[in-house]
């Protein structure tokens, strides 16, 4: 069992910035690999971003290449997504994931383990 908390999340203007932090417990961190998806009323949850559990790789959608950074510190069993030049596309709940196994990837089918979400709200 894994417990996942996010925080972080508010209204900021368009162009702003916002870190999300993820705090985890109940599983060896380290070899868990962690992803952000996103998801807006009336639509399927979407993939943001994921982190092996060394940290040693990332990936990101398109939408959030070189505004977004996903990032881990395995001491403090936190996830972090740091989001820059935001837009008000990006308005959505906010949810990071445990992958269920070695597999990372980008399906939401693969993470087992959800955060209760933290609301992005970006104003134009």
């Amino acid at each position: 069992q894994v417990q996942l908390v996010e925080s972080g999340g508010g209204l900021v203007q368009a162009g702003g910035s916002l870190r999300l932090s993820c705090a985890a417990s109940g599983r060896t961190f380290s070899t868990t690999h962690m992803g952000w998806f996103r998801q807006t009323p009336g639509k399927e949850r979407e993939f943001v971003a994921y982190i092996t559990g060394s940290g040693a790789t990332t990936y990101y959608t398109d939408s959030v290449k070189g505004r977004f950074t996903i990032s881990r510190d395995n001491a403090m069993n936190t996830v972090y997504l740091q989001m820059n030049s935001l837009k008000p596309e990006d308005t959505a709940v906010y949810y990071c994931a445990a992958a269920k196994g070695r597999v990372v990837t980008t399906a939401v089918a693969f993470y087992e383990y959800w955060g209760q979400g933290t609301q992005v709200t970006v104003s134009s």
